[in-house]
């Protein structure tokens, strides 16, 4: 290999009058000045003159190498005293005309490399004058194209000149941010959002390129999204000021845009335009709460949104113009209490999409992510790719202005379909929280908006409901942990014993029995069968035909001691409608315990169109025999006989009937405890005592009034 040329040969070799001299001098010149002491050799020896000469002069791909070789420099800190007034007007007239990819992708990055120089570095050429905007925007008067085309970089099929580009558009929108003033920078902001930035980064978020996390794309990527939380987070910090004329001029187009109904003029405000006396009253005295805002001094409630809460309602109302003016239609012809404060809606709506964007947890606005356009992030570091793009990217936030809007007009619509009244405003608010989580949350990186904004159009009433109580089930889970496990077993025992108590309660008053199947031939007789009182017998007595009232314990000659009983065989559970392979299972499980329980389910026969409930049992020595058939007219009776019989056995109810009735109570009663504590300023003891039911103070005791003598409490029973 060949001996790198010393900076003396490349100086000559720049300085030459042939091509491809010089097009050798700087391809050889642009590995050899990442060494720090080279570059340092270079300058000294004479070398950014001629550097720049290249830069300036020469073509094709030797122009390519030299402004290659010049990225080098600069990225080292170095050789900023050729960046002059005409090297950046070059670098602005190849960005915008010449059609060779890599000078293009080299002129952007000596452009990103200026515009993010910080204005105290230590070189002594760095001013005002020649970082940030203000040193390319003479280059601009004299090419008014420029952003347009660099806006139009960002679709090139070339990745890396892709990366270039959004570089440069990061680093105008931070210098803009950072040095532009109060009224300059949202001008620049809105003028590259027209110029079609906000849909050109949504399409690379949303693409392949961006997969790769350690690409200078993906870098710019996330660093135009954290701009993007920047920008939200300095207007929302702008406080509303009815002095400033842009504040002013927004909430006079809110007023406007609502097309308000003439007010009638008084006497007294006639007799002023008559006399040309100034009238006191020339608005409606409720200009202002007629929109929804709480007084008739607005500013105020623009506290915690600031500018931000003021351009999203501005946004809303323009819009939707035709619908923003019927909304107070509507809401005129209605009691006061039920009108939805939209100004109030879409400032909820504002603080909620904030919040879930976490747009205060942002860099701060000095250091760029990175500063050259062969700088990415490594996927090693920071991200576990490709698993967690989906939370890593967030083209939605892109959309804030589409979301706010869709997620606005969910929050009137939910509020006219609960029939919701003023007092009930953060009921809703809370409900359009769950619903953004669930519908922009949960939407994968690639979602289109138009699909987000149809789901807030028909999310319904109740599902918003069922997420919301999903929600707070997983938010409960999250903060109480094996505590709430004891809860639900608490509660699991308290609904089992329930169910218990109301199955042996229909045994205690006795039910009717066909002696056989109906479907059978024979004359049907029927059978009342009793629970004693002690739960220890089960009397029965047969009858040629139902009576009008049932018998008394008294008249039923027969019973079955309870002791005897061995097994109850039963096909209830495979003719129960709708019954589970899980009821049936749980069954199976009960009994292998004791060997007490035997049904048909396990053998898992086809469905039969009689139900039956074998009572089996035997004596000291005896085999097994059926002690009575029982066969109920209807699934409910067949479940209350069958767990009743399996609960009085201390066994687990099989049907889908009972089970599904002890889930429903345990579930519901999870959540009126959940609704109850105040978990997020419970302490751990206090949580035990709630846990172990004891007293922890605060509860109102109820009274028996309006209780009726139906009323009873479950108490252990001796059998």
């Amino acid at each position: 290999m060949d001996d790198p040329p010393d900076v003396e040969t490349l100086v000559a070799g720049l300085n030459a009058n042939s091509e491809s001299a010089r097009k050798y001098a700087v391809f050889k010149l642009q590995g050899l000045l990442a060494d720090p002491s080279f570059a340092d050799a270079f300058i000294q020896g004479d070398g950014l003159p001629a550097l720049r000469e290249c830069v300036l002069a020469a073509s094709g791909n030797a122009q390519a190498y030299a402004l290659g070789g010049l990225v080098v420099l600069l990225e080292l800190d170095m050789g900023w005293e050729v960046v002059d007034g005409e090297v950046v007007e070059k670098a602005v007239e190849l960005a915008v005309t010449h059609p060779l990819v890599n000078i293009v992708r080299n002129a952007l990055t000596i452009l990103v490399l200026v515009v993010s120089r910080p204005l105290n570095g230590a070189s002594d050429y760095v001013t005002a004058a020649n970082t940030g905007f203000g040193a390319i925007r003479p280059a601009l008067d004299e090419w008014p194209t420029f952003l347009e085309s660099l806006v139009q970089r960002l679709s090139a099929s070339d990745h890396a000149l892709c990366a270039s580009a959004l570089h440069l558009v990061n680093a105008l929108m931070r210098d803009a941010v950072a040095n532009g003033g109060e009224n300059e920078w949202p001008k620049f902001i809105k003028r590259l959002q027209d110029l079609g930035v906000i849909g050109a980064v949504g399409m690379l978020m949303r693409g392949d390129a961006a997969s790769d996390m350690s690409s200078p794309l993906a870098a710019a990527i996330l660093e135009f999204q954290g701009l993007t939380k920047i920008m939200l987070r300095k207007w929302r910090g702008v406080k509303v000021n009815t002095e400033i004329s842009e504040h002013k001029r927004a909430l006079k187009t809110v007023h406007i845009l609502s097309r308000p109904e003439k007010f009638e003029q008084t006497a007294e405000d006639t007799l002023d335009q008559l006399t040309g006396r100034k009238s006191s009253r020339r608005h409606h005295p409720e200009k202002w709460r007629r929109l929804g805002f709480e007084t008739e001094n607005p500013t105020w409630e623009f506290e915690e949104t600031g500018y931000l809460g003021i351009m999203d309602l501005v946004d809303y109302a323009r819009r939707n113009n035709d619908s923003y003016h019927k909304i107070f239609l509507e809401q005129a012809v209605q009691p006061r209490e039920q009108r939805c404060p939209l100004v109030r809606a879409s400032l909820g709506v504002t603080l909620i999409m904030y919040e879930h964007f976490e747009v205060d947890e942002t860099a701060e606005l000095e250091a760029p992510v990175t500063m050259g356009h062969t700088r990415g992030i490594s996927a090693g570091d920071r991200f576990d790719q490709p698993r967690n793009l989906d939370k890593i990217y967030r083209p939605l936030l892109l959309q804030w202005g589409r979301l706010h809007t869709a997620t606005l007009n969910a929050f009137l619509r939910l509020w006219k379909l609960s029939g919701a009244g003023l007092e009930d405003f953060y009921k809703i608010e809370e409900l359009i929280r769950i619903v953004v989580e669930r519908v922009i949350g949960l939407a994968p990186r690639r979602t289109e908006i138009g699909k987000i904004e149809e789901d807030m159009r028909t999310v319904t009433l109740e599902t918003a409901r069922a997420w919301q109580m999903d929600g707070l089930s997983e938010v409960y889970e999250d903060a109480w942990g094996p505590h709430l496990v004891q809860v639900r077993e608490q509660l699991y025992h308290e609904s089992l014993q329930f169910m218990k108590e109301q199955r042996i309660r229909c045994m205690l008053q006795g039910s009717w029995f066909p002696t056989a199947p109906e479907s059978s031939s024979t004359a049907v007789a029927w059978r009342f069968v009793r629970l004693s009182p002690t739960r220890r017998y089960l009397h029965y007595q047969t009858y040629p035909a139902k009576t009008y009232e049932n018998p008394t314990l008294d008249e039923l000659h027969e019973k079955i001691d309870l002791n005897v009983v061995t097994s109850v065989d039963s096909n209830v559970s495979a003719s129960e409608p709708g019954a589970t392979a899980a009821a049936a299972a749980a069954g199976a499980s009960t009994a292998s315990t004791t060997s007490t329980i035997r049904d048909s389910v396990r053998a898992a026969p086809p469905p039969q169109p009689t139900t039956k409930i074998s009572i089996l049992g035997s004596g000291p020595g005896a085999p097994e025999s059926v002690l009575l058939d029982l066969y109920p007219s209807s699934p409910d009776l067949a479940a209350e006989w069958l767990d009743g019989l399996l609960l009085l056995l201390n066994q687990q109810p099989i049907t889908k009937s009972t089970t599904s009735m002890i889930q429903m109570m345990e579930e519901w009663g999870v959540r009126l405890r959940m609704l109850n504590l105040r978990w997020e300023d419970v302490d751990w003891q206090d949580l035990e005592m709630r846990v172990k039911g004891l007293d922890v103070g605060g509860r109102e005791v109820p009274d028996r009034e309006g209780v009726d003598e139906e009323f009873w409490y479950a108490m252990e029973n001796e059998r």
